[in-house]
């Protein structure tokens, strides 16, 4: 029986952990933290595939050099940072036009589909996680702002089967009476969930090792032992870890760790993403809300509420920046009826990982056959972790998929 080590314990790595053991094979997690401890930790934990979509968007080119100057605004990039993020930047403006666009939603809809179905499978199958069927509610500032993501969405049939329900004036503050009386339209997407991220990597964690997956955790990852071009073992500061084969799932870092144990770089920056969660007995939001014209999220979950959003481009590192926390609470006190006092809670933030082309980077590594990588899902690693493991798992057991990567392909980079 064939070892596959997965390197990173995030919710991909996790993910993936469970489908390659699901197909018999030996698995070995490794990660320098506990699991779930980086990016799949404070986020908003959506399960959103009507969301899936490229982050470099017709526009957004000029929308974000104006942006650049506000460290409040919904995406930051340091201009500290902008130097060494030149070539990634340069790709990723390029990829900011309707062609691309539209090419990169067809290649997201590759890990989008059966997301619900991957879900309810994973739940019975004794994985324990605290899931939530309330839909998604967006929420407007300005009516104008709901048309134009309509007209967006264009006139064809909805992803994934669905079908918004819009609504305006008091009758949304009866659906959601958290909503200030400066929002003037909503729409609620029925079929969307919810998690708490935490739940689901402590549920996978807990399922793995009740079956037989080692999870060594707290050891980082330094370098790897290659012979020819096959790599034989990853080197860790609590030893070598040896296998078959290697899944580099390793978040914001992955393509550091690919440079490090393959000798193979890949362009994946950090996108920083910030929370609030605020402890509650009960919370006031009866479901998860998108703030459309700030860009961030409000979940709620058992126990409490999280606030979630902006970007910020600024490297890899996890250096909390107090001024995205504070553009957090200003832009949601423009939307809820809620006082500063509801705000006070966690600060948290964490990489999400980001391809120039805003694509997930999914398959065999050039040049190396036996190592693959699953990464750059950004804001999306929670709705597609378990349809990347899927692939993935079916990638390295059987050798092939039964749809087509080379969308995700990573040597898509190798010529850039």
């Amino acid at each position: 029986m064939s070892r596959t080590v997965v390197v990173g314990g995030g919710v991909i790595g996790l993910a993936c952990a469970y489908a390659l053991r699901k197909q018999g094979e030996e698995v070995t997690v490794v990660d320098a933290a506990e699991p779930g401890a980086g990016c799949s930790k404070g986020n908003a934990g959506w399960i959103v595939p009507t969301l899936a979509e490229p982050l470099p968007t017709p526009g957004l080119t000029w929308i974000s050099m104006l942006w650049l100057l506000r460290r409040d605004s919904p995406l930051h990039i340091d201009p500290r940072a902008v130097l060494g993020l030149a070539p990634w930047l340069w790709t990723f403006w390029r990829h900011c036009n309707a062609d691309d666009f539209r090419s990169g939603r067809r290649a997201w809809e590759i890990v989008a589909t059966n997301v619900m179905e991957s879900f309810d499978a994973l739940a019975a199958d004794g994985v324990t996680l605290e899931m939530h069927r309330a839909g998604l509610l967006f929420v407007f500032l300005r009516e104008s702002a709901m048309r134009a993501m309509l007209h967006e969405a264009g006139d064809g049939p909805a992803p994934h089967g669905t079908e918004p329900r819009i609504f305006t004036g008091n009758e949304l503050r009866e659906f959601e009476p958290s909503v200030s009386d400066a929002v003037t339209a909503g729409m609620w997407i029925e079929q969307e969930r919810h998690v708490r991220p935490e739940t689901l990597c402590g549920g996978l964690a807990q399922w793995l090792t009740a079956h037989g997956v080692e999870i060594r955790a707290g050891g980082a990852v330094t370098g790897g032992h290659l012979d020819g071009r096959t790599l034989r073992a990853v080197r860790t500061t609590h030893g070598d870890v040896a296998g078959d084969r290697f899944l580099i799932a390793a978040g914001a870092r992955s393509g550091l760790v690919s440079e490090a144990i393959a000798g193979v770089p890949l362009p994946i920056q950090a996108g920083k993403g910030y929370s609030i969660t605020v402890p509650a007995s009960k919370s006031r939001y009866r479901r998860p809300l998108y703030l459309e014209e700030a860009r961030l999220a409000v979940t709620p979950f058992e126990g409490g509420y999280r606030f979630a959003g902006t970007m910020e481009l600024s490297g890899i590192n996890e250096r909390l920046v107090s001024d995205r926390i504070s553009a957090i609470r200003q832009s949601a006190q423009r939307y809820l009826t809620l006082s500063a006092g509801e705000m006070t809670g966690i600060e948290w933030v964490g990489m999400r990982p980001l391809a120039p082309d805003g694509l997930p980077v999914m398959g065999p590594i050039p040049g190396r056959p036996n190592v693959f990588v699953a990464t750059g899902h950004g804001m999306l690693g929670v709705t597609t972790a378990l349809t990347t493991a899927r692939l993935m798992a079916d990638l390295i057991v059987r050798g092939s998929t039964s749809v087509s990567l080379s969308a995700l392909d990573p040597g898509r980079f190798a010529s850039r």
